[in-house]
């Protein structure tokens, strides 16, 4: 089997989380500079295979998509070019970012490390993988 990328998008970081080849566990990978996010993308599909992206749906809490939503069409649509066989699926993202931050809190992360914005992103990715997965 192949694996399945989640990936947090933001304007300067980029979370990104993956699956095993078979699918059941997300792990997080890493987080990169967004401006680097297809290079890094590329990079990797040449040493992995990848079923799919899975890309955050940043919604509000009437259920219509948050301002957020405007910076993510031009990188889906971007992926869909770039990588036209692997397919694109979306994850409703909220509150991704405070699961995130208790998930460190509740291991017992010193506060140094919780200020990692990075880290965070690469968390807050690996939720998103597995929320998708639990849906599947």
């Amino acid at each position: 089997m192949a694996r399945i990328l989640a990936l947090d998008y933001g304007k300067v970081r980029t979370g990104i989380a993956v699956t095993d080849e078979l699918q059941l566990i997300a792990s997080g990978l890493t987080t990169v500079e967004t401006k680097n996010l297809i290079i890094f993308l590329k990079d990797y599909v040449k040493n992995e295979t990848v079923e799919s992206f899975v890309i955050g749906l940043p919604k509000q809490m009437d259920n219509t998509p948050s301002e957020s939503e405007k910076l993510i069409q031009p990188l889906v649509k971007k992926l869909s070019i770039e990588f036209p066989t692997i397919k694109m699926e979306r994850q409703d993202e909220r509150f991704t970012s405070k699961m995130a931050f208790q998930s460190m809190l509740d291991s017992g992360m010193k506060k140094k490390k919780r200020q990692n914005k990075a880290l965070v992103d690469e968390i807050s990715a690996t939720l998103i993988l597995q929320a998708y997965l639990n849906r599947i």
